[in-house]
């Protein structure tokens, strides 16, 4: 993996910008330690900082010019088929001089332009610079595994693969209130928006082209082969299916098992990692990591971990970690987000990173099953309200008894309780409605409340309202659970799991890869039938059922275990001073003029009751833009 950074001036030589640009390298430098370099031409620059994967010799280094002198490539990611399509240019007369990915796509671009995007197969941000024509290219892959920012005033447009990269030149901070409201109530920021008003986010799929006179185009080259029409699918043979599967999966990680470091696998036990550790192993002789939670057994899962390393017989490597492991790693992950990002599953992710990267430079994971296979409790909960009448009308009626009752993700109890509650709350609503309640922590209104910078209600507002409906483009109120599951590929999955694993693996060096969102893969799961997915309650179930012959039974009989960290416990203690005096202190919140004093006292003070409910994560939300604020605007 690597770190790219850009700029196109439209008022005089990029050069007046290389302090600029080089300060902005050694804020990627986490994204790549090993190589530092820069490239000057006229109004462009362009910067690249190397984490060494394939070819790890200076050959490799970038920027990269091809043989003329004429283009120039700086790239993050891995073209998994760069072999083949070497062999291709090879066929053309086109020698490459070094034995790296980055290399053959310079040369597919040359020859393709936009089209060479279709020939990849990969994950990867890049950005190609023509200097004949003094135009720059830049493109996102298909599913957005990797990001791609961009900045544009009357002066110039910078692009980069961090927020941070981009705050290293002067540029306009004014928030965008909009996106912080979807922030309070999504704990991230969908693409293409960003909490800068000025910085979007090239969306997955999706490519730019800078002219030279600066104007900037924006077309999408890769859309999911999923027909919106026919939503159920194509209704094809349930053991063919699982057979076309196993195949594409195991296809899939053997692509991504190419590498000239030591590359190893994320296991936490559950179906989805174990799956993918049980395909390497037919190919590679692995080691794999996980970590447990030694104050928690609620969120440990070591035990599955360990049995799936056992039956595969992978270098295991547990991590046995307390509370304070997490606590002391706090204020590191703090530091390292450039835009408010508050899903806290981020801390163990981090860590776990942490460890691996003692150990290797690439690792597997099994990130993205969820999205196509409905995985989540809310997928569950979709498939009740559409299929379980009887227990919506018990749970209707039942509705003013247990929503008094003690809400915490903390406790079985608890935990149980707050989802009741989640499900009758969502029966209430209309498809699209029930859809973002239950991806949301806090409702609209709730979260307009917190918020004191708008006259009318902020969930009335033009632009919200169509952003949100942008938002939902892909989800359709009559339709299946793979509706949802589009959706879910197009807003969860991006702006929040596959943001999460790169800024966590990345502040640790490391790259993830993810075999479950090969396109191909992708592509033919959306060509199933929803009933293959879930079927009475019955969750992943193609994926469960097609590898139900290869993992330990005792994998098959646990419910769904999340990468929880124990919020609420840090509150009540090492926190507290933070929340009461600090970040979330009153006088504080008053000075600082965008949040209501009386409002944030609320979820302050329901934090601190026998029923928290969601304010655990309303509060961790506040706090991690709190911090955030207090780092890059004061």
């Amino acid at each position: 993996m690597c770190g790219i950074v850009g700029i196109h001036s439209l008022a005089g030589a990029a050069k007046k910008y290389e302090a600029h640009l080089e300060k902005a390298l050694q804020r990627l430098s986490k994204r790549g330690p090993d190589h530092r370099g820069m490239f000057f031409h006229n109004r462009v620059a362009l910067g690249h900082t190397r984490l060494s994967i394939i070819d790890t010799s200076e050959a490799g280094s970038q920027p990269m010019m091809d043989s003329s002198g004429r283009y120039v490539i700086i790239y993050n990611g891995e073209i998994y088929n760069f072999r083949e399509l070497k062999k291709t240019l090879d066929g053309k007369g086109i020698n490459c001089q070094s034995h790296t990915d980055t290399e053959v796509l310079l040369y597919l671009y040359i020859l393709h332009k936009e089209k060479c995007l279709d020939l990849i197969n990969g994950f990867f941000a890049f950005a190609i610079y023509d200097t004949y024509e003094q135009s720059l290219f830049l493109a996102r892959d298909r599913i957005g595994i990797k990001p791609l920012l961009f900045y544009q005033d009357d002066d110039k447009i910078l692009f980069s693969s961090e927020m941070k990269a981009l705050l290293s030149f002067p540029v306009n901070k004014d928030i965008d209130h909009t996106s912080l409201y979807l922030y309070l109530q999504l704990n991230y920021i969908p693409a293409p928006s960003s909490i800068f008003s000025h910085v979007k986010k090239i969306e997955p799929g999706h490519y730019m082209t800078i002219s030279a006179d600066g104007t900037v185009q924006i077309r999408q080259y890769y859309r999911i082969s999923y027909d919106p029409v026919s939503r159920n699918g194509n209704a094809k043979n349930y053991e063919e299916a699982k057979t076309n599967l196993r195949n594409l999966l195991s296809e899939s990680v053997k692509k991504r098992l190419v590498a000239d470091v030591p590359l190893g696998a994320f296991l936490s036990g559950g179906i989805d990692s174990s799956i993918i550790v049980a395909l390497a192993s037919q190919f590679a002789q692995l080691n794999t990591f996980s970590i447990g939670f030694k104050d928690e057994p609620l969120f440990d899962e070591t035990h599955f971990a360990n049995l799936v390393a056992k039956k595969f017989n992978t270098h295991h490597h547990a991590f046995a970690l307390s509370t304070d492991d997490l606590y002391n790693n706090l204020l590191d992950i703090l530091d390292y987000l450039d835009e408010p990002f508050a899903d806290s599953s981020a801390i163990p992710v981090y860590i776990l990173s942490k460890y691996t990267r003692t150990k290797v430079t690439v690792a597997l994971s099994g990130d993205g099953a969820d999205e196509l296979f409905a995985g989540y409790n809310k997928h569950l909960a979709e498939f009740r309200v559409k299929h379980n009448r009887l227990l919506n009308l018990i749970t209707k009626m039942s509705k003013p008894v247990f929503s008094h009752l003690p809400q915490s993700r903390n406790t079985r109890a608890g935990n149980f309780a707050r989802q009741l509650n989640r499900y009758a709350e969502g029966l209430e609503l209309d498809a699209d409605d029930r859809y973002w309640r239950w991806c949301t922590y806090i409702n609209e209104r709730e979260a307009a409340r917190i918020l004191k910078v708008h006259d009318e209600p902020l969930e009335n507002t033009s632009e919200y309202v169509s952003r949100k409906k942008a938002l939902l483009t892909y989800h359709k109120k009559e339709g299946t659970i793979n509706d949802v599951l589009y959706t879910d590929m197009h807003l969860i999955l991006p702006n929040d799991m596959l943001m999460k694993v790169d800024s966590m693996s990345m502040a640790n060096s490391l790259e993830v890869r993810v075999p479950f969102l090969d396109h191909q893969v992708v592509d033919y799961v959306f060509t199933l039938p929803a009933d293959f997915k879930i079927s009475k309650g019955f969750r992943k179930r193609i994926l469960k059922d097609a590898f139900k012959d290869v993992l330990p039974a005792e994998l098959y009989h646990r419910g769904k275990q999340g990468f929880e960290v124990p919020l609420l416990k840090w509150f009540k203690n090492g926190l507290r001073k933070m929340i009461d005096e600090e970040l979330l202190g009153k006088e504080r919140i008053q000075n600082q003029g965008l949040f209501s004093t009386a409002c944030v006292e609320g979820v302050k003070k329901k934090l601190f009751s026998n029923s928290p409910g969601e304010s655990v994560a309303q509060i961790w939300g506040l706090l991690v833009f709190q911090y955030w604020h207090r780092k890059y605007l004061e």
